[in-house]
């Protein structure tokens, strides 16, 4: 079994918990220590993507799920214990369901916004 950074393990609690915010600062350390990774910038952006979404950021919310999508093709079919065709498929799915003719809703006004499909992470090494 391979050994990952506290914080990788910690990314994926937070990030089935819900809490996006702390996602992006637990990847955003690792990602400061080796800039040229762009599998800790994709899930960054993913999980950016996800945060702007539920605060009513659509354009947000497009653009960094757009950039997650970028950052993470190389790594593709499996990096890090991660099945990311299991994160692409959800990747894909937000992407058609962001709306794009909208790019910002108020607060008050997010829970109008169609829903994500669920994701849940999970190591599998």
């Amino acid at each position: 079994m391979e050994e990952y950074p506290l914080e990788y393990y910690e990314f994926f609690v937070k990030f089935n918990e819900g809490d996006y915010y702390t996602c992006h600062d637990l990847l955003e350390e690792m990602w400061m220590t080796d800039k040229g990774n762009l599998f800790f910038k994709g899930l960054l952006q993913m999980s950016v993507a996800i945060y702007h979404y539920e605060y009513g950021n659509v354009k947000g919310a497009r653009l960094m799920m757009g950039a997650a999508n970028e950052y993470l093709q190389a790594y593709r079919p499996k990096h890090w214990g991660l099945d990311l065709e299991h994160v692409y498929s959800f990747i894909e799915k937000a992407l058609v369901i962001f709306p794009g003719k909208i790019d910002r809703v108020p607060f008050e006004e997010v829970n109008t916004l169609p829903k994500l499909p669920e994701l849940i992470l999970f190591l599998e090494d």
